[in-house]
């Protein structure tokens, strides 16, 4: 043994070699430089795992895709760099749109190519989209005509699906949002509303089956994401909220589209703090929402002590939503906010709106409203002549009180009457209830049947409604309105083949 074996010996110093996202994207763009796409393909995919939010390597991956074929996939991840990752990086576009013409989507293509374009006047692939619009053109001559058509087509479909669903129309935004997903397969955006409706419709399994299909073709939609909390929290599922809630903490968007709905989707749930961060944010860069964002942000700053923050957001929101006065956070908890039944402005909105199943509700609100005779005297009511027969001789019973004789509107009116007695005053929650009864009355209209019993009418309408919220049993509905199990169930029944394809 060596003399100086009792001696401590000198250990060299171990170092752990931990490669980066960036390392393994370098060896990605060497290999593909080489031509080696399934090995540049290995590398990006690892490297995209170390650095999932990372835009430029998850461009590089999408051009890996397309290079071998996988136009599908490609496709993927360009619109998730568009939508979650970086709005900013447009040459995405042209990527889409090679990989719409390759597919045979020449519509498609030639959309992407012409947004691109007008994003990227001097961009490195203008000459390249410029040939590419060129061939696509001899496809079709008629190619841009309709292009120009369905942007504007798409864009009226989805500012009507969000007025329904702000005003509490959810039966009809459903149809409005089938009849498009099914013109746009690949348009999320309206598959995420299309599940919040059917979610506020009381349909809580096909919701969540929308949202899964959602998150299964667009890997990581922050909007669905955002809802899966949304119908967690209403369910009272507390283990799923806490699981959901710290998954979107982690989410950091740069978008400000996402940035303001994980505010307000933290705010609903009532985590104030991470929705203050969010909404504040936003609003600091300058962001100008509508009534809902200032909403939410007033509730968010006066929960977190920003009083002065959250006064100012109010007057914003009165501004535009003067019936949500008296709904301030500071408000006394004993305070009774009036319904919209006293809310003349939001009354005479509805009998603005294009849908009929609207402006009869806003005709029952006229008749249990303490405003009747300053409604129906109003010269946006006398000037009105959109209303059809069934309206006219509504708002004639209103004024005069004499016998109603359409046999439709008898029962629309006294079913609505049975509602009332248990849901007023008509708050925004309320109001979808109603407008779903007066859709299913106008849908009987169409088929030539009626179901004439009104408290069962009412009865089976509020068990529909009901469903994703109290989850109130058959039984409890049936005692509520005075009804056998065996007559609720029946007219459930009947209201169901009433409202296609809500309850298909």
């Amino acid at each position: 043994m060596n003399k100086n074996s009792n001696r401590v010996q000198p250990v060299g110093k171990l170092i752990t070699f931990n490669p980066t996202g960036e390392f393994y994207f370098n060896k990605g763009i060497k290999a593909y430089h080489q031509r080696d796409y399934y090995k540049s393909l290995k590398y990006l995919q690892r490297a995209l795992a170390l650095e999932p939010g990372e835009p430029m390597i998850a461009c590089q991956l999408a051009v890996v895709y397309a290079d071998i074929g996988e136009y599908q996939k490609s496709n993927e991840l360009l619109h998730v760099i568009i939508e979650e990752l970086d709005e900013d990086m447009v040459e995405c576009y042209y990527f889409l749109a090679n990989n719409y013409a390759h597919l045979g989507f020449f519509k498609d293509a030639y959309y992407h190519a012409k947004l691109y374009l007008s994003l990227d006047k001097d961009g490195e692939f203008v000459e390249d989209t410029e040939d590419l619009m060129e061939v696509l053109s001899l496809e079709s001559d008629e190619l841009e005509e309709e292009e120009a058509n369905e942007e504007e087509d798409l864009i009226t479909r989805q500012e009507q699906a969000r007025s329904l669903l702000e005003s509490g129309n959810f039966a009809k935004a459903v149809e409005v949002l089938t009849k498009v997903i099914q013109d746009y397969p690949e348009y999320w955006s309206a598959y995420n509303n299309l599940a919040l409706a059917h979610f506020y419709l009381g349909q809580s399994e096909k919701a969540s089956e929308i949202l899964e299909h959602v998150l299964s073709n667009n890997v990581g939609n922050l909007h669905a994401l955002c809802n899966k909390l949304v119908f967690a929290y209403y369910q009272n599922n507390e283990a799923h909220v806490k699981e959901m809630a710290a998954i979107l903490k982690k989410i950091n968007p740069i978008s400000i589209d996402h940035q303001f709905k994980l505010g307000t989707t933290f705010a609903l749930i009532g985590e104030y703090d991470t929705a203050y961060f969010w909404l504040k944010k936003i609003y600091k860069q300058g962001f100008q929402g509508d009534g809902s964002f200032y909403y939410w942000l007033s509730y968010a700053a006066y929960y977190t002590g920003n009083k002065q923050t959250a006064k100012k957001a109010w007057k914003k929101v009165i501004d535009e939503h003067p019936e949500k006065e008296g709904q301030e956070p500071w408000n006394n908890l004993e305070y009774k906010i009036s319904g919209f039944e006293e809310h003349l402005s939001s009354i005479l909105k509805r009998f603005e709106s294009s849908h009929v199943e609207e402006r009869l509700f806003a005709t029952f609100l006229t008749s249990v409203s303490s405003q009747k005779d300053k409604i129906l005297s109003s010269s946006a009511i006398q000037q009105k002549n959109v209303l059809t027969q069934i309206e006219k001789e509504y708002l004639a019973f209103v004024k005069t009180g004499n016998e109603i004789e359409d046999p439709y509107l008898y029962v629309a009116h006294h079913t609505a009457e049975q509602i009332y007695t248990n849901y007023h005053p008509i708050g925004t929650e309320e109001t979808s209830l109603y407008l779903l009864w007066f859709s299913a009355i106008m849908e009987m209209q169409s088929a030539g049947m009626l179901l004439k019993n009104c408290i069962a009418s009412a009865a089976a309408i509020d068990y529909l409604w009901n469903q994703a919220k109290t989850k109130k049993t058959q039984q409890e509905i049936a005692d509520q309105y005075g009804l056998s199990i065996t007559t609720l169930q029946k007219y459930i029944k009947s209201l169901k083949s009433f409202m296609q394809p809500i309850y298909s």
